[in-house]
């Protein structure tokens, strides 16, 4: 059985946690040495199928080179699930092995899951959960296409992003699979202005656009305590510094692009997903500082195929086998909820999902158009615009919004969208929050939205 840490350290590799500069692999290498040993006094002949939810770095990744030494299939959980999407998940799949605190408990029953198969969760809490089957090698090939788009024979990555989620477990893949450095460092960490022992000048950093934007308002200078003598006193300093600042998970706000272009980081928007192993199209940090506003061209690994404004169609090394148990149609394309066009110069833009369009009086209406003119009136800190059922109107458009400080007002909102769009795309309701529901990725949940509004005029 290949020792895979060893592999990555003759590679090159490090792992980095928090602040610390000395090198982890030889703790993952202890900790991966022990699941070894207790995935083989589980298997007892039979390839068991491990739920991984462990909330300490260092046991999640040795719990998955542990199993995939021996291609035992992997289910990926979130620590913070609720009580119901446990459920959803203990109706998906028995595992016969659970790392981690979760209330499912382990089955002895033989699983029909794919040998090596990667089961990375999409939705959740509130939402559907469903398992994207991948294997090791759908994710490699997210990785090569990776490397070849950014000409980089090693890929350093600070990960501030879950790794239970696509968007973390794929900078510890890239990092193996090239021999490069993973620094890991929670995200409040770096809010509070403790910062990982490398040269940014040589890493990807990951973000979704909320925690781009906390970070920018950031006034905490960093603390130097690390031995490699950048002059860094501020978060924006720090993100200056770095290779590539690639930026996904959610749509960003033009005001928040703006923002970043003006102080010169390179950013990378991205587009991609859960199903794809993360991004399969991403702008150069060159054409972002250009004042570029798309998410760039398809990646080498990657098709998509779209006309004018219609549904994508993706083609992809790096696409999952289905959903479990399920699986995809191999002549097929993944068709996605995402709406987009390709410009003159072969870059992607994302217009909404199709499932989100408002239809108001016969009118078409995406909710990313009227949200972008919201956030620039810079007046609002958070905004989601939906529809709501109107039975004069079929649907209205509502925007719910967190004002920006005591001097936003709905009616000043109003008079500034009216300038940008025309009547049948103006909020026709507009709601006041303290907070918007929002993941760990930045993504808004609609359904507890809606509920939150719906309890809160049923209460009035």
């Amino acid at each position: 059985m290949a020792d895979l840490v060893k592999v990555w350290q003759k590679r090159g590799g490090k792992l980095l946690i928090g602040e610390a500069a000395h090198d982890n692999t030889p703790r993952l290498q202890e900790a991966t040495a022990r699941r070894t040993q207790e995935l083989q006094q589980i298997a007892n002949g039979l390839l068991p199928t491990v739920l991984l939810t462990e909330r300490d770095s260092i046991e999640f990744l040795a719990g998955l080179l542990a199993a995939a030494a021996i291609g035992a299939p992997i289910v990926l959980a979130n620590p913070q699930w609720v009580e119901s999407d446990w459920q959803q998940v203990a109706r998906l799949v028995e595992p016969n092995c659970v790392w981690g605190d979760c209330p499912i408990v382990p089955s002895s029953a033989a699983t029909n899951a794919v040998r090596g198969s990667v089961m990375i969760p999409t939705g959740g809490s509130s939402g559907e959960i469903r398992l994207a089957m991948h294997t090791w090698r759908s994710l490699t090939a997210s990785v090569r296409g990776f490397q070849t788009y950014f000409g980089q024979s090693q890929i350093n990555s600070v990960c501030v992003l879950p790794l239970h989620h696509v968007s973390g477990l794929m900078q510890f893949w890239r990092g193996y699979v090239t021999g490069g450095t993973l620094a890991i460092a929670p995200f409040k960490s770096i809010q509070a202005g403790l910062r990982p022992a490398v040269d940014p000048a040589t890493c990807f950093l990951s973000f979704v656009p909320t925690q781009l934007q906390r970070l920018l308002d950031s006034a905490i200078p960093f603390r130097e305590r690390c031995a490699i003598p950048f002059p860094l006193r501020c978060a924006i300093d720090w993100l200056k510094q770095f290779h590539t600042v690639l930026l996904g998970g959610a749509p960003a706000w033009p005001e928040l692009l703006d923002r970043a272009q003006a102080l010169q980081i390179r950013l990378a928007p991205t587009y991609g997903m859960t199903e794809t192993a993360s991004q399969i199209a991403t702008l150069r940090p060159d054409g972002f500082l250009q004042g570029r506003r798309s998410c760039g061209v398809v990646l080498p690994h990657a098709e998509i195929q779209c006309d004018a404004i219609e549904p994508l169609q993706i083609r992809a090394r790096s696409l999952c086998l289905g959903y479990y148990p399920n699986f995809f149609p191999s002549d097929a394309p993944f068709v996605p909820d995402d709406l987009g066009y390709f410009d003159a110069l072969g870059e992607l833009h994302i217009v909404g999902r199709s499932s989100s369009k408002i239809i108001t009086g016969g009118e078409n209406v995406f909710p990313a158009e009227v949200e972008a003119a919201i956030w620039a009136t810079k007046l609002v800190k958070d905004v989601c615009v939906f529809g709501l059922p109107d039975r004069d109107w079929g649907e209205v458009v509502t925007a719910a919004c967190v004002l920006a400080n005591a001097d936003s007002s709905i009616d000043r909102l109003q008079q500034l969208v009216s300038a940008q769009l025309v009547p049948f795309k103006r909020p026709k309701r507009w709601i006041v929050l303290d907070t918007l529901p929002r993941n760990a990725q930045g993504k808004l949940n609609l359904a507890q939205l809606k509920t939150a509004i719906f309890d809160r005029q049923t209460a009035s």
